[in-house]
């Protein structure tokens, strides 16, 4: 099943980038030379940030590499010197992220975040719906330990695999379905509501290259726990509903979960090692507003003992799969920032995106909604959430700031509308899900509406209300 798919989507990506190779220059050179009436460096700048929009939207190269023909435009056209055109590459927040994946290498290396896995499951029960519990748990622990939503369902897919084998179903039940479609779902939802993962580190980024505003760990974890305790519970319930189960208890009981277990073994001494330096790791962050170290120096301290001979656990060969095309990819994408707020370009932007919303914005409540839905909505124009993010990101920070309002709320709000996805093509991480061939895109509509309906709702509760209790206000 998962092969003709596979197949499927292949065939189709080679027509989209082949018409994409070709768009995107055109397109480009149409703006680069249309008479506007705009300021030069801004309009060029504005032409070579349509190519990379439509490169990201089509994928003629991969993500990476268009993000570095940006930086290559601007510093080779004139538009830009070399230390702005590369200037991401020389903040703290493609580093932060290289960090937090040598710790999430170590988490997969080791087997520790399946050992995590299985033994809260065992906690939480073997029913049908506890097991569901548990692993939507499970997902947003993970966030804590392996920074990518592609890398958590790399970890998790086998144990659902396993679980829905257990349970003697086919993968097109109700049990098959909703494990997978809800599973996939949280792998690219809870890390907008932690600072874990490309978005939320571009989000901090873009902030701080911005606004020169720093957006704590601790920060953003107090801000979104409330909705990460909800959306847990409404994960859970809302896959129950849509997809009854067939079977209500898993044949074996406890005994298979014991069994997973076992076939581990003993913990390892790198599994110890690994937890003792993630759990320091996790301690700084939640306490960086006391200690004022940047969680980006944290990251990449603890990433890179965890390379080292005897205290470590990466090997050469370990490091070498880290992918370092995301980590080129957030350095060209606030490089770009950089560059649109330099030439001002960002300004033509924030008029033209920005300009039915002014009216708008009238109190937390109304404008915090309509920034959420506006989101939501942009997010179906570019299919990949750091392309979505990165184009937007300094055309929202700056709305904010010469509106009133809090650049760092909007930021992470902003951030978070990602989240709400309804379409596989949204994000890689759903187009990993669907390709094991589990669930099919209507599924996906159906839970994905109802979530993101959900989140939208906790909204309006959580901006008014509680984030101005722990100091974070909505305008300034």
């Amino acid at each position: 099943m998962i092969v003709p798919r596979q197949e499927e989507e292949r065939q189709v990506l080679s027509r989209r980038t082949l018409v994409g190779a070709i768009l995107g220059p055109l397109v480009a050179l149409s703006l680069w030379f249309a008479p506007l009436g705009m300021e030069r460096p801004a309009q060029h700048t504005l032409a070579i940030v349509l190519l990379l929009i439509v490169y990201w939207v089509t994928e003629p190269v991969t993500y990476g590499v268009t993000a570095l023909i940006g930086c290559f435009l601007f510093w080779a056209l004139g538009i830009a010197k070399f230390d702005l055109a590369f200037s991401g590459f020389a903040d703290n927040t493609p580093w932060f992220l290289y960090g937090a994946m040598l710790m999430g290498q170590a988490v997969s290396r080791t087997g520790l975040a399946r050992r995590i896995g299985y033994l809260v499951m065992r906690l939480i029960g073997s029913s049908y719906s506890r097991l569901l519990l548990s692993l939507i748990i499970f997902v947003f622990i993970l966030n804590f330990l392996v920074p990518s939503g592609l890398a958590q369902l790399f970890i998790i897919a086998p144990i659902a695999i396993g679980i829905i084998s257990a349970f003697d179903l086919e993968p097109n039940s109700n049990i098959g379905r909703g494990l997978f479609v809800i599973l996939t779902y949280c792998c690219g939802l809870f890390n907008k509501m932690i600072l874990a993962g490309g978005a939320s580190i571009l989000t901090q980024g873009v902030v701080e290259k911005v606004t020169g505003q720093t957006i704590y760990w601790s920060q953003y974890f107090i801000a979104f726990l409330p909705v990460d305790v909800i959306s847990i519970v409404a994960c859970w319930a809302v896959t129950l509903w849509l997809f009854p189960p067939e079977k209500k208890d898993l044949p074996g009981g406890t005994r298979f979960l014991r069994d997973a277990l076992n076939r581990m073994g003993r913990w390892s001494s790198d599994e110890k090692k690994t937890l003792v330096w993630l759990l320091l790791a996790i301690g700084l962050w939640s306490t960086d507003k006391l200690h004022h170290i940047h969680p980006a120096v944290i990251a990449i301290g603890i990433g890179l003992v965890l390379t080292l001979p005897k205290v470590g656990v990466l090997s050469t060969r370990d490091i070498r799969k880290i992918n370092f095309l995301l980590i080129i990819f957030i350095g060209g994408a606030l490089s770009m920032g950089e560059v649109m707020i330099h030439t001002k370009a960002v300004d033509v932007l924030t008029r033209v995106m920005l300009g039915w919303m002014t009216p708008l914005m009238m109190g937390s409540l109304l404008s915090s909604s309509v920034l959420y839905w506006a989101g939501f909505f942009y997010h179906f124009a570019l299919a990949s959430e750091l392309s979505m993010l990165s184009t937007s990101l300094p055309v929202i920070v700056h709305f904010a700031a010469t509106h009133g309002f809090n650049p760092i709320a909007f930021a992470m709000l902003w951030n978070f509308a990602t989240g709400g996805k309804i379409f596989v093509y949204q994000s890689a991480v759903l187009a990993l899900g669907y390709s094991y061939g589990y669930f099919e895109g209507k599924d996906l509509i159906r839970i994905g509406l109802v979530l993101t309906i959900i989140e939208g709702l906790i909204l309006l509760l959580l901006v008014p209300i509680y984030w101005p209790l722990i100091g974070l206000q909505w305008k300034l």
